[in-house]
């Protein structure tokens, strides 16, 4: 039997696509070892234009083979991920067709490579199943603001969409925030694995904190327009004054924005750090005092959970989250000791900080319900259980 597994984003590569796809691409061989073999089909790493390596085109290892497409250099803007995305969308069309597949697997933010595995799912009639960690169309909707290209680019969208969730057989959305927007496609069967806390971050020997005179408050990830950093970072650490000291560790699309701003308020206490790998990140968050994290003030926002809270939650530091919707209600419930405001609203962030009492906490009980192994196992066992069937379209 052979799955294909799609997705952009596979290590060395830096991001929540990369850890979550390469952990559980393994964990699906490990579990078909005798059974199976696994194409992944996925990109040269390009998450982020200052963080570059390069890795082999193409490499065996036991019952799992990973093809990395090339794929044109980009800085982050649309017209530059749709050229790139375009460039593996077609290379991985074609690199599919003369094989043999009994189920494709996809992983998608973006809406285009759970497409292109329903383009060859359908084309080969065998089951997709759609690893979901974003509402694309939901997000663009609010992003794109000029009315004309909004009223051409939407309707393709939408299209492309429908056709792809109502061909799938199963559907894991990443986020529980995501079922009512799902709702409307009832062919396919659902699960809500969500991300984890990989093993490098559970096995931390955590470092306690003496905070001194002044407190350092890092965050690490995507520097991009969902993020919103340039709204808060700035207006926030002019107000802390020389107490707090802002370590941004990152790259994206609104970096230059977060920069401008910073400049326009004369800001002297936000350092600003190109991307490391992740066992450089863990000694940087264990210098720390606090971790943060931040979403920009868009609906679509409401629904996701960023898969930073797992990495973060993993520390005992006390975490600082600007974020909505169901992931303000999944930090109250599951991650103790932090502090919580409404994105953008730079007041509230200020005031808690000011008159939190500082202290760290280990989150034993979170640690061991989102282990990414523990989801892992749970998810590969549910994505070959679709290798047994034929192509049943259940009803949910």
């Amino acid at each position: 039997m052979r799955i294909l597994y799609l997705t952009f984003y596979f290590e060395p590569d830096l991001g929540a696509g990369s850890f979550r796809n390469t952990t559980l691409a393994k964990e699906l061989a490990l579990q078909c070892r005798n059974k199976c073999e696994i194409d992944v089909i996925t990109s040269q790493p390009n998450r982020y234009k200052s963080f570059k390596i390069k890795a082999d085109s193409t490499e065996k290892k036991d019952n799992i083979t990973v093809y990395r497409i090339n794929i044109p250099s980009h800085k982050n803007g649309m017209i530059d991920q749709v050229l790139s995305f375009q460039h593996y969308f077609t290379a991985a069309r074609k690199m599919a067709k003369n094989k043999k597949y009994d189920l494709v697997f996809a992983s998608s933010s973006r809406l285009f490579t759970a497409f292109l595995g329903y383009t060859i799912a359908k084309s080969q009639k065998i089951p997709l199943y759609l690893d979901i960690r974003d509402i694309f169309v939901e997000s663009i909707s609010e992003v794109i603001t000029n009315s004309l290209i909004k009223g051409i680019i939407l309707p393709v969208l939408k299209e492309i969409e429908q056709k792809t969730f109502n061909y799938a057989t199963h559907i894991n959305l990443i986020s529980e925030g995501f079922k009512p927007y799902f709702s409307k496609y009832q062919k396919a069967e659902y699960s809500f694995f969500t991300n984890g806390i990989d093993e490098i971050f559970i096995n931390n020997k955590n470092k306690p904190n003496i905070p001194n005179e002044r407190f350092t408050i890092a965050y690490a990830g995507n520097i991009g327009d969902g993020q919103g950093l340039h709204k808060i970072i700035p207006q926030a650490a002019l107000k802390l004054d020389k107490r707090y000291k802002f370590r941004i560790i990152g790259d994206g699309g609104a970096k230059p924005l977060l920069i401008e701003e910073l400049d326009n308020l004369k800001v002297k206490n936000v350092e600003l750090l190109d991307p490391v790998p992740r066992k450089k990140l863990i000694g940087i968050y264990n210098e720390s005092d606090f971790l943060f994290l931040h979403l920009n003030e868009y609906d679509a926002f409401k629904r996701v959970l960023p898969s930073k809270i797992f990495e973060m939650a993993a520390f005992n530091k006390p975490i600082i989250a600007g974020v909505g919707g169901y992931a303000y209600e999944f930090i109250e419930k599951y991650v103790p000791n932090h502090i919580l405001f409404t994105p953008c609203d730079v007041d509230s962030m200020v005031e808690q900080l000011i008159n939190y009492r500082y202290m760290n906490e280990e989150r034993k009980e979170f640690k061991n319900k989102f282990s990414r192994k523990s989801i892992n196992q749970e998810m590969a066992t549910s994505i070959l259980s679709y290798l047994k069937q034929e192509h049943p379209h259940h009803r949910h």
